[in-house]
């Protein structure tokens, strides 16, 4: 009999496999085996009357595994369930252990970080039982999801014709279209700025107006600043210069939030990306001599780095850049919504330097480690530490202020530079010496309203609102798109990096969600829930209360949207069906917009909303007697048809005369002509044509003639 283990993933069951050794079998499950049922009242698959009992059912794909692995769990010795370390990987172990008949209190939970020999070996050595707090809470927001996305779903299917609604994915619309109308309603105002290119000796830096009768100015107009201007002396009195040490301390390693914001910004990785690569390098790597985990689990929401992984950085940091720059561990603040139940995202050893992993990796996985590495590495060196000078120069009433600085000490930036040096280098100043300005001038400045939302930014914005967890941004972003509900585009303002547009039915659904459901999906209200759910975790709160409270609000909400909410009616055309008389109406289907019968299903008349437009003419076809028709080619030239295209392909001949040139062709003697192209541009070419090719330049044209 041999010991069964069961993991999530497929490529995690060599690696894992070579660990233990020949007397266990590592088998996976790809995922969830089961989910709530689509059978019952209202198809959600859970018994609300009955204290929310939740009925599930085998995922259809799974049914074959899942016979496999009862057969292969009668016959092991002992069972371990080795999936992820999260709640979703909590509630797969305990889904198995149900269908398996595994004993729930028995010890065969196995949880590993990362998926290194030693992490493997020390979680089989101290297996526990299955954590039925974190089981309850994913149970718990599957079967919230079930209902808002089912209930909601199906109403604005109904009324509005939207394809969803959902817990979370509706309050992440609701923030893009927010900003959308925020940015819309935005009314811009000029102000001004004033600057001062001051010189000293051969350097010249660029000092700005701070105070006016120490005052901070307002200047909305240019005649404002003329008015100023014409008050200043060409010369400015230094009347403070402050030296300090300024300290930049490093990031804290990454969480998955700041590893999605990071890759977007820096690599232009969209959030599932970056989680499906980082997901390939913590199941294992071939590095030639073994296969190995390259990160910790990557979803993870606390800054904690293990004291091996500290010991073993520091020590790397001595040997390799110097005493010096060993600094200490990011202690983190503490916030409401993290978890904290595993550390951060690192490399699982420091010895493996991206360098030394390129050969193994794809130039995306190369990419991902890199910034894992370095980030991780970075934040327990020392601080960069930077020589700073504070300038105020006097000029009449008014107070202008420079700063500048000098990188005396990089520390941490060896490894990971996160900030630009945007500062003046200034020369060196005195205090109460006078200096002349080369000019003194106002730039014109306009306000510009908030930034629509990037990618990075959208998911800093889960991550401060508390909604949803990092393991489920990329889902949320991802439905939000695929349903249509809005756009990731390039704009003017976004310049290369894409932004969130929302399209005009992610308007109509947001709007109708807070006309009748706003106490329920907003920001607020989203993030209570997750810290509810987290108290459920923790065996604080009861579950079936939760569900009992949330439902007792939620229903009647959606009844009352049933009675008062208007079915939008289709957008009519003004035409008549040919087949039946009804009238004609725009759709939406699938594929896009397209007109049909306002009787379907009885009638099944449906036609592209866009045809391609013709002109119908009197004259007929001379094959077949159909009328003719002017259209366009390809390259955007008129031209005439044959109506019954494509099953007669006549077209009208319109081939302008020729045009002699008066001179002959210099290779055959007969007369050069000017031709026009297929594509209109015309040119020179011999007459003879075929025989004779001879084609000449209008350059060559004019020394001819």
């Amino acid at each position: 009999m041999t010991k069964l283990v069961i993991v999530e993933s497929p490529s995690k069951t060599k690696t894992i496999g070579k660990y233990l050794g020949d007397e266990y079998e590592v088998v996976f499950s790809k995922g969830h085996i089961r989910d709530l049922a689509t059978k019952g009242k209202e198809g959600l698959g859970v018994d609300i009357e009955n204290d929310f009992k939740p009925t599930y059912t085998i995922n259809k794909d799974k049914a074959t595994l899942v016979k496999d692995l009862k057969a292969k769990a009668k016959k092991a010795e002992v069972v371990y369930l080795a999936t992820d370390p999260d709640r979703e990987g909590e509630a797969i172990s305990w889904h198995l252990a149900e269908e398996l008949d595994l004993p729930i209190d028995a010890k065969n939970r196995v949880e590993f970080n990362e998926i290194t020999k030693d992490a493997v070996l020390k979680a089989f050595n101290e297996p526990r039982t299955i954590d039925m707090g974190l089981v309850h809470s994913q149970e718990t927001r599957r079967i919230l999801d079930r209902i808002i996305g089912f209930k909601l779903s199906k109403l604005l299917m109904r009324k509005i014709s939207s394809k969803s609604a959902g817990r979370v994915q509706s309050v992440a619309l609701k923030l893009i279209v927010d900003r959308e109308r925020e940015i819309q309603s935005f009314v811009s105002e000029e102000y001004h700025t004033i600057h001062a290119l001051i010189k000293k000796g051969s350097k010249e830096f660029e000092a700005t107006l701070n105070k006016v009768d120490g005052k901070k100015p307002k200047l909305s107009t240019q005649a404002d600043c003329d008015a100023l201007l014409s008050t200043l002396d060409k010369d400015f009195k230094v009347s403070k210069v402050t030296k300090t040490e300024r300290k930049n301390e490093a990031k804290p390693p990454f969480v998955t939030s700041t590893l999605q914001q990071d890759a977007s910004r820096k690599l232009n990785f969209t959030s599932k990306k970056t989680m499906q690569v980082a997901q390939g390098l913590y199941e294992g790597i071939d590095i030639g001599t073994q296969t190995v985990g390259l990160i910790t689990y990557m979803r993870t929401d606390s800054i904690r780095l293990s004291n091996t992984y500290l010991h073993e950085a520091n020590e790397y940091i001595v040997r390799t850049y110097g005493k010096e720059y060993v600094g200490r561990a990011k202690a983190g603040k503490k916030n409401d919504n993290v978890q904290d139940a595993h550390e951060a995202i690192r490399p699982t050893s420091v010895e493996r330097t991206p360098e030394s992993m390129k050969p193994y990796l794809t130039n995306d996985q190369y990419k991902i480690y890199k910034l894992i590495y370095d980030r991780a590495l970075a934040s327990v060196m020392a601080p960069a530490k930077f020589d700073a000078t504070s300038v105020t120069l006097e000029n009449k009433n008014t107070l202008f202020g420079v700063s500048g600085s000098v990188l005396k000490f990089d520390g941490y930036l060896k490894v990971y530079n996160d900030k630009e040096d945007k500062e003046e280098k200034l020369p060196k100043l005195e205090e109460n010496e006078v200096l002349p300005s080369e000019k003194i001038y106002n730039k014109q400045h306009f306000t510009e309203p908030t930034p629509r939302y990037t990618e990075a930014r959208l998911i800093k914005e889960f991550e401060e609102k508390g909604i949803g967890r990092p393991s489920t941004y990329a889902s949320i972003i991802d439905t939000l798109l695929s349903r249509d509900y809005c756009k990731l585009e390039k704009t003017a303002e976004g310049g290369k990096t894409k932004v969130f547009i929302p399209t005009e039915q992610g308007i109509l659904t947001n709007d109708k969600l807070q006309e009748y459901f706003a106490s329920i999906i907003n920001v607020s209200y989203t993030a209570n829930m997750e810290t509810e759910l987290d108290e459920i975790a923790e065996e604080k709160v009861d579950y079936i209360e939760a569900l009992d409270e949330f439902y007792k609000a939620f229903n009647p909400l959606v009844l009352k949207a049933y009675d008062e909410m208007e079915k939008l009616q289709p957008e009519k055309t003004g035409e008549i069906c040919p087949d039946c008389g009804g009238e004609l109406v725009i759709r939406k289907g699938r594929f896009g917009k397209f007109i049909c019968c306002m009787n379907y299903p009885e009638c099944s008349y449906h036609k592209p909303l866009e045809e391609k437009k013709v002109v119908l003419l009197e004259e007929l076809c001379p094959d077949c007697g159909s009328p003719l028709v002017e259209r366009k080619n390809r390259f955007g030239q008129t031209f005439i048809g044959c109506s019954s295209y494509p099953k007669c392909r006549y077209i009208k001949s319109e081939k302008k005369a020729d045009v002699e040139t008066g001179i002959n062709c210099p290779n055959c003697g007969k007369p050069m002509v000017e031709k026009t192209s297929r594509y209109g541009k015309k040119f020179i070419a011999c007459s003879g044509y075929p025989k004779c090719k001879t084609i000449l330049s209008n350059k060559k044209k004019n020394e001819e003639e």
